[in-house]
């Protein structure tokens, strides 16, 4: 007999957004975690350096595509199998799982056998060709990453669909066993087998293909939805379901790809006019310092993503169930949780900056490098209070059924404001403008996410007068 998700719509939304917030937020940071501790002893290696930490930064978008896919079967089944559950529909929800399984499967292969095919041009397109060490470090690292991206691919996708089954510890403990493998073979690799970019990527897929191997474990041993051979054929009805409630997390993944690809191009562009950085010895310099940035912004945005996908099954379920009064506890709940995590990321960005800068082997280089990183610590993250406020709205959305609502505000803010501004204000401000697309972005779609906001909690104010009704109606009975 399988287990009832029933307590998703009773328990108190604080002691649930805990529960399942906490495991959601540790694995979406582990997931971070392998490409950042890659570049973390990347740069403290000598003989890679900042050429290392550049092409680091090249690879990178790639992955991001590969968690874009992911996430997007991952966190629409979960969606779409939570809102089943809500409202009793156990035969989708085991569809849900199975097409998704496969969809996860099939999508990891296509994007491996692309990337291969299209190295060459892929690194040229985010930024490679800035110098030639980057260039040959970049393909290095990128060879080893793709063989890896089947294993990713299936295992982040699983990731949301396990949440999905009311077990978010062993979603966790599955991605935390990756991420210890990564950490183990990391200096093993770089620094006593000399294998350089080789070492680090090949660190990483190690520590996905023990992700993917328990997740496979853990589809056998569902605790809620019940797997039979028949839930593995793909259902269109099924995918038609999944994919809008999932695009909202693709494209906020995919359109950071978009951003950083213009910006790359961007810095490659400027840097090559500006009388320090156009110089060949310190040209790979902010292409360096700008992907360090952005992966302390992206273990923020973890913590901002685990804790409203997190939520993802307990709005779901009470969606589903008519309890619209829950909801919008939790919704409250949210922003303001957001909003903190976002003042706290803001305080070290803006204090702090050479303290994180040093920790991806600022000692090692010159003082060109710890200046242009303070710099754009203090100006690029200027606004994160703004972005987490409005990537929690951006995923809620999602959780609640309203695709189109949340695919809008993504599109403006990644596409329509990131990549925009990213091409427009360097025209303007040279290589600072790169730094000013960021903030720019995200309080211009602030604007536009705060009367979603209200209008949302117009929309779940209606379950108060929804019970007012029911009790009229038992006392006129």
């Amino acid at each position: 007999m399988k287990e009832s998700n029933s307590y998703l719509g009773e328990e108190k939304v604080g002691v649930l957004m805990r529960k399942y917030a906490v495991p959601c937020i540790i694995s979406l940071l582990v997931a971070a975690l392998y490409n950042i501790v890659d570049q973390i002893f990347i740069a403290n290696a000598d003989y890679l350096g900042s050429y290392g930490n550049a092409a680091n930064t090249v690879v990178f978008p790639l992955t991001v595509i590969a968690l874009a896919v992911a996430v997007m079967i991952g966190d629409g089944c979960c969606a779409f199998v939570s809102l089943c559950l809500g409202g009793g529909n156990m035969s989708d929800a085991e569809k849900s799982v199975g097409t998704s399984v496969v969809l996860s499967v099939l999508s990891g292969i296509a994007l491996c056998a692309v990337y291969l095919v299209l190295q060459d041009q892929i690194v040229t397109v985010f930024g490679g060709t800035v110098n030639s060490e980057t260039f040959e470090y970049s393909k290095e690292y990128f060879f080893y990453i793709t063989l890896g991206i089947p294993f990713y691919v299936f295992g982040q996708a699983m990731n949301p669909v396990i949440r999905s089954d009311g077990s978010p510890k062993f979603a966790m403990a599955s991605t935390l066993a990756g991420a210890a493998v990564n950490i183990v073979l990391d200096p093993i690799f770089i620094f006593a087998f000399k294998w350089g970019m080789t070492g680090a990527a090949v660190a990483t897929v190690a520590g996905q293909i023990v992700t993917a191997a328990l997740a496979v474990w853990y589809l056998t041993r569902t605790k809620t939805v019940s797997l039979k051979k028949s839930s593995f054929r793909p259902s269109g009805a099924v995918i038609a379901k999944i994919i809008p409630l999932g695009i909202c997390s693709f494209l906020s993944q995919i359109s950071l790809v978009a951003a950083m690809a213009a910006i790359n191009n961007m810095i490659r562009k400027y840097g090559a006019l500006d009388p320090i950085f156009s110089q060949e010895q310190y040209a790979q310099i902010p292409m360096a310092v700008v992907g360090i940035v952005m992966k302390f912004f992206q273990i923020v945005i973890s913590i901002v993503v685990g804790m409203a996908a997190g939520c993802i099954p307990i709005v779901g379920f009470n969606m589903g169930a008519g309890l619209k009064g829950r909801v919008k506890k939790l919704f409250t709940m949210l922003l303001a949780c957001e909003a903190l995590v976002g003042a706290a990321a803001l305080a070290l960005a803006e204090l702090c900056p050479r303290q994180l800068i040093a920790v991806f082997g600022a000692a090692n280089e010159s003082a060109y490098y710890a200046e242009f990183a303070v710099k754009a610590f203090r100006v690029y993250l200027c606004m994160m209070i703004f972005a987490c406020v409005n990537k929690a709205a951006f995923i809620f959305l999602q959780a609640m059924g309203r695709a189109a609502a949340s695919t809008m505000l993504s599109m403006v803010r990644e596409i329509v404001f990131g990549v925009g501004f990213a091409l427009v204000l360097p025209r303007f401000f040279g290589l600072d403008g790169v730094l000013y697309s960021m903030p720019v972005s995200d309080v211009l779609t602030f604007l536009i996410s705060a009367a979603v906001i209200v209008s949302t909690y117009h929309m779940l104010s209606g379950d108060r007068e929804e019970r007012a009704l029911r009790r009229k109606a038992v006392f006129n009975n």
